[in-house]
C-alpha cells in the first residue's frame, strides 16, 4: 500500500542521472519526470536495470537499499514526478544479459495486435506467455513489446493476465492512457469478459459467486488462492454460453480482480476450470486431455474502455485453436468422465 506520507524531497544533493547504465558500481541518484508519474517504483527500475532479475529488483527495495527522496518504499509505491530514486551499486556479476526477442516470437506477438491507436495497444495474448518477466521468465510480454517498439518512450501494462490464461489485454504507449485506463478500471467501468470451460454441470441459476479469497505463498514459491472469511471480498457473475456432457462453457465477467479469481470461484461452486493445473484434479484434467484439451480453458474474450478524448474501444479476441478444437469435440459428442 502506498504511504499517505511520501518521502521527503529535500535529497537532491546532487545533479542526478537521466538513465542508468546496465550495470553499476557506484550510487545512482534518478530524477522522476513528469511522463513517469505514477509507475511503481518496481516498474521504473526493471526498465533502467537492464538484465537484473526481477526477484533482485524485489530484494534491495526489501532491504531498503532503494531509496526514494531519502526515505524507503515498498515495491507498489508510485513515483510522482521530482522524486529523486537512490539506486544502490549493482554488481555486474549478478546480472545476465538482456534477453533478445527471437524473430518467431515477434511475429507470434506481432500477429496478435488486435488494436493499436490513441495510445493504447490490445494484444491476444497466447497461453504460456508470461506478462512480464521474473520468477524464472526473463522475457515476457512487456519487455517483447518494449523491443518491438524501440522508438516508443512509454510501454506499460494496464492490467495483468495470468501465464496460463489467452486473451485480450489492454498496454499503455501513453502515461495519460494509463492513468485513465487504471482509473476506469478501479472504477468498475472497464469491461472485462472471459470464456471459461468448467468441469461438470453448472448449477442452475449460479450467476454470481461472492466468495472472499485469501493468497498464499507456498514454501516453493507457488501461489495459491482459498475462499478464505479472512481474505478480500470478491464477486464474480458467471453466465451460461454452452452445456455439454461432463463440461459447461461459461462467460465470466470479474466485477473484483483478484488473483485467481475466476478459477477459485469456479472451484467454489464444485466447477473447476478444465486443465487447471492448480485447482482442478489431475483426474479432471486427464478427462479433458483425453478430448484433446492440454492447457487451461480460460480466455480474455472482450476487453473495453474509454479513452481520455472519450472515445469508447471495445475488442474481442478469438478463441484460440486449441480451445476451438476442444469445443468441437465436445459439439460432436465427446464425453467428459472425470
Amino acid at each position: 500500500m502506498r504511504s499517505k506520507h511520501p518521502p521527503s524531497r529535500s535529497a537532491r544533493t546532487a545533479e542526478p542521472h537521466t538513465r542508468a547504465e546496465p550495470a553499476t558500481s557506484s550510487v545512482q541518484l534518478l530524477t522522476v519526470p513528469e511522463e513517469l508519474a505514477g509507475q511503481r517504483i518496481d516498474n521504473f527500475l526493471q526498465a533502467r536495470l537492464k538484465g537484473v532479475p526481477r526477484s533482485r529488483i524485489y530484494r534491495i527495495l526489501r532491504k531498503g537499499e532503494v531509496r526514494v527522496n531519502k526515505g524507503r518504499i515498498k515495491a507498489e509505491y508510485k513515483l510522482q514526478a521530482g522524486d529523486v530514486v537512490r539506486v544502490p551499486p549493482i554488481r555486474t556479476a549478478e546480472q545476465a544479459p538482456a534477453p533478445v526477442v527471437g524473430d518467431q516470437l515477434r511475429r507470434l506477438v506481432e500477429a496478435s495486435i488486435l488494436y493499436d491507436d490513441g495510445g493504447l495497444l490490445v494484444i491476444n495474448k497466447p497461453a504460456g506467455l508470461a506478462v512480464h518477466g521474473g520468477s524464472g521468465v526473463r522475457l515476457g510480454l512487456i519487455e517483447i513489446l518494449r523491443q518491438m517498439f524501440p522508438s516508443s518512450p512509454f510501454m506499460e501494462l494496464v492490467h495483468r493476465l495470468d501465464r496460463d490464461t489467452s486473451g485480450a489485454i489492454f498496454v499503455a504507449r501513453k502515461r495519460s492512457v494509463l492513468k485513465h485506463v487504471q482509473s476506469e478500471l478501479r472504477a468498475g467501468r472497464m469491461e472485462k469478459s472471459y470464456l471459461a470451460l468448467a468441469a461438470g454441470k453448472w448449477p442452475r441459476g449460479r450467476r454470481t459467486v461472492e466468495a472472499p479469497l485469501k493468497k498464499n505463498t507456498l514454501k516453493s514459491g507457488e501461489r495459491m488462492v482459498s475462499v478464505n472469511p479472512e481474505g478480500k471480498a470478491s464477486e464474480t457473475r458467471f453466465q451460461v454460453v454452452e452445456r455439454f456432457s461432463g463440461a459447461t462453457l461459461v462467460a465470466a465477467e470479474p466485477v473484483t480482480g483478484r488473483t485467481h479469481q475466476i478459477r477459485v470461484h469456479a472451484q467454489f461452486v464444485g466447477c473447476p476450470l478444465a486443465g487447471d493445473a492448480k485447482y482442478a484434479t489431475d483426474e479432471i484434467n486427464r478427462a479433458f486431455r483425453d478430448v484433446g484439451l492440454k492447457r487451461l480453458f480460460l480466455h480474455s474474450a472482450v476487453v473495453g474502455c474509454s479513452l481520455p478524448d472519450g472515445k469508447r474501444v471495445r475488442v474481442e479476441a478469438p478463441l484460440p485453436g486449441d480451445l476451438e478444437a476442444a469445443l468441437s469435440a465436445l459439439r460432436a459428442g465427446a464425453q467428459v468422465q472425470g
